[in-house]
């Protein structure tokens, strides 16, 4: 009976005691738990978003560990050294070294301990869906950068493309669908030129937009708009294709680019071509010439020597930006050039479909949106604008990176 007794307290002394190492060493493993009651997502969940699974892309998690490393090495080396000066990268990026680790460290320890093997699996999931969240922070935050104020003003010019008269009336319902637009952001803005066509349309139109946030919103109407409807002078009820240009001309901020007056040369003198008397009769037209470089500007748009003056120097300033951005060979450069690359006049960028009721941009897989009379009001223009900067941008880093890779 006591031998009974005796060999019943050793194995409960036993169990009990290995309960007790397992807790203690389980203490010791806690570090690499802090999600142990976390409830997993499904799958469908964490992969459900766009960012998501452009956040996922092969290049672009390879560019984020590139940047993860080159941060844990060297911050003020390299194309990423502007990125690691952007608020809360560093934060983020000392997240993801940390969880990293503690992958690596939960990984090591499932293949010593195969009663942990589970929990470490059930653990590991947890950790690389945090490492998404990151991941995605990371993007946005680089891609808020890029999206922010650069450029004080920008410029809209709008002229007809092919299609006669029909071109110059569908130029002046984009000219009243941009002032329609601008009312409805609360932009502050200016028509610096409007040269209406004998019938009621219009051969040339120019706003200057007082914004920070305008490029943001403007950078990716350039391009040439087509329209397909059946116009007032049709008398058969055919369908007609016509096109206007779009072009943004962003003016970048005084810390970017600095214009001394000792570098300029100014020279006024009279405008030339179409516009009646007062084009060929007064010293309107202004001629910039930026001596360092070479560069010049002339405008001629207004009939004030003082506005064509102030839109000569944005003209200027635009030029040297580029300029400057040719010149530096920075991963957020780069972004920006691409950015301003984006101002093709020959590229087609969307259909205006009366018949069907419907608006298309060509460069996003979700670029259609009905009720166009709605849209000429300004309103869908908002709508359709998130959607282009979101997918664009991404386009634009995605494009950087496969180039860096390559």
């Amino acid at each position: 009976m006591l031998v009974l007794i005796k060999g019943c307290t050793f194995s409960a002394c036993r169990y009990y005691g290995n309960i007790v190492s397992r807790t203690k060493l389980f203490e010791l493993w806690r570090p690499l738990f802090p999600n142990l009651h976390v409830k997993l997502p499904s799958i469908n969940k964490l992969f459900s978003s766009e960012t998501n699974l452009f956040v996922t892309d092969a290049n672009v998690q390879k560019y984020l560990n590139n940047l993860m490393n080159a941060y844990r090495n060297d911050k003020n080396q390299g194309s990423f050294s502007q990125i690691f000066k952007l608020a809360r990268i560093s934060l983020l990026l000392e997240e993801k070294i940390k969880i990293n680790e503690n992958l690596k460290n939960l990984s090591d320890l499932a293949n010593e301990n195969e009663e942990m093997k589970t929990l470490a699996k059930e653990e590991e999931s947890l950790y690389k869906e945090q490492l998404l969240k990151i991941d995605e922070k990371i993007i946005n935050t680089i891609l808020q950068h890029l999206s922010a104020g650069h450029y004080d003003n920008v410029i809209m010019e709008i002229v007809p493309g092919v299609g006669g008269q029909e071109a110059m009336i569908f130029t002046l319902d984009l000219f009243n669908m941009y002032k329609k637009y601008f009312d409805y952001l609360g932009f502050n803005y200016q028509v610096i030129e409007l040269l209406e066509s004998d019938i009621p349309g219009l051969r040339r139109a120019s706003f200057l937009i007082f914004d920070s946030k305008a490029f943001e919103k403007l950078q990716y109407e350039s391009g040439v708009h087509r329209v397909q409807r059946i116009p007032a002078t049709e008398k058969l009820g055919r369908v007609h294709t016509s096109t206007a240009v779009v072009t943004i001309i962003p003016e970048p901020k005084n810390m970017d680019i600095q214009l001394d007056e000792k570098d300029l040369k100014i020279d006024a003198k009279r405008a030339s071509g179409a516009g009646g008397q007062h084009v060929n009769t007064t010293n309107s037209a202004i001629r910039i010439t930026h001596l360092p470089t070479g560069k010049a500007v002339t405008c001629q748009t207004n009939r004030s020597q003082i506005e064509n003056k102030k839109l000569a120097l944005i003209k200027l300033k635009n030029l040297l930006y580029e300029e400057q951005l040719n010149n530096q060979d920075s991963f957020i450069s780069e972004m920006r050039k691409k950015q301003m690359g984006r101002k093709l006049r020959n590229e087609k960028i969307r259909t205006y479909n009366y018949k069907q009721d419907r608006v298309t941009d060509h460069r996003i897989p979700n670029g259609t949106i009905h009720n166009l009379n709605n849209f000429l009001k300004g309103v869908g223009l908002e709508e359709l604008g998130n959607r282009l900067n979101r997918d664009m941008q991404q386009k634009i880093l995605l494009e950087i990176i496969e180039k860096t890779d390559s």
